[in-house]
């Protein structure tokens, strides 16, 4: 098998994060994002991982090459923003006769059993994971009838389905499944100049093979703030690792501090990760994600997430209050 991970793109929703940095490198639950989704895949036999990058592709290349040494990564640059069908079509030269594949888009860290493939695809040609979502609107969605899927609708206005795509695709034949991809570009079916996968799915269906829709046991987006914080909640869940260095502080559970991290004088928690060379110190934080080298000192943090080499300082506040005052200071 092979993986393809388009890992391109602007990551405009998690502005200012993106601005210098590759969207799979943003943290969240005490890790990136892309190792999150690699450390998913190491339980399959992986004999290479293509990665679609864009101008920030010396970033991912050094950051596998420092956490994941082992594995046999491929590094190929999407030159134009044509859409992720033609990102995906770009690996078409790693892509050969025998190879199945496996497609993970990297705005989600997805939680079910991959080894579970084999079964899941033996009497079909590929897997498209779906999670059933109440606001179906917001998502392209699979309608299937008798197990297969019959049919794919781009936010539809009614509920023909609610089972949305997540990003996360298997093909048992890599190299036709890329020839349906070429088929599509060259008959420039787009959306808004852009080329789409539903397109090709939509080919493969009317030529008569059979996709199933098999659903994730959880779906965490990483595509912007809001959800990127709810991400970590939910990595956190069961995971209070404390690997820094704690000093007069309240941790409370969960909290995920990495080695090379320094707490003094402070309450942290619940639902706190804080990356390595960041120092928190006479502070109060809860649900909120600290990344790297950071220093934040006299503040109270609800529902924050701090980038790289932030310098975060408070003080005391003065105050000549009178009886019966009421005074509330939410932000």
């Amino acid at each position: 098998m092979k993986v393809i991970l388009p890992v391109a793109g602007k990551g405009t929703r998690l502005r200012p994060h993106t601005h210098t940095k590759a969207k799979s490198l943003v943290h969240v639950g005490g890790k990136t994002v892309l190792e999150h989704i690699i450390s998913r895949l190491e339980s399959l036999e992986i004999s290479e991982y293509i990665f679609i990058t864009d101008e920030n592709g010396q970033q991912i290349e050094d950051f596998m090459a420092r956490r994941f040494p082992q594995l046999p990564c491929r590094y190929i640059v999407q030159q134009q923003r044509l859409g992720p069908a033609h990102a995906v079509a770009l690996a078409s030269p790693a892509v050969g006769s025998d190879d199945d594949l496996l497609v993970v888009f990297n705005d989600t860290i997805f939680v079910t059993d991959l080894t579970q493939i084999p079964t899941l695809c033996a009497d079909a040609d590929g897997l498209i994971y779906s999670c059933e979502v109440e606001d179906y609107q917001r998502f392209g969605v699979n309608v299937v009838k008798n197990g297969r899927i019959v049919e794919m609708v781009e936010k539809p206005d009614k509920p023909v389905s609610r089972l949305a795509q997540v990003g996360l695709y298997y093909l048992k034949n890599g190299r036709g499944f890329i020839d349906y991809i070429e088929q599509t570009i060259a008959a420039g079916d787009t959306v808004k100049g852009e080329f789409y996968l539903p397109a090709v799915f939509v080919r493969m269906i009317a030529d008569g093979l059979i996709l199933h829709a098999p659903e994730i046991d959880a779906w965490l987006d990483c595509g912007k703030p809001e959800t990127l914080l709810e991400t970590n909640r939910y990595l956190l869940q069961g995971r209070h690792h404390i690997h820094g260095e704690v000093e007069n502080s309240v941790l409370i559970e969960p909290v995920h501090l990495e080695k090379g991290a320094r707490v003094r004088d402070s309450i942290l928690g619940p639902n706190v990760s804080v990356a390595a060379g960041s120092c928190i110190e006479k502070s109060i934080i809860r649900d909120s994600i600290i990344n790297a080298d950071n220093h934040v000192s006299n503040m109270i943090l609800e529902g924050s997430l701090l980038g790289d080499a932030v310098s975060l300082i408070g003080g005391p506040r003065r105050m000549n209050i009178g009886d019966h005052s009421i005074i509330e200071m939410n932000h």
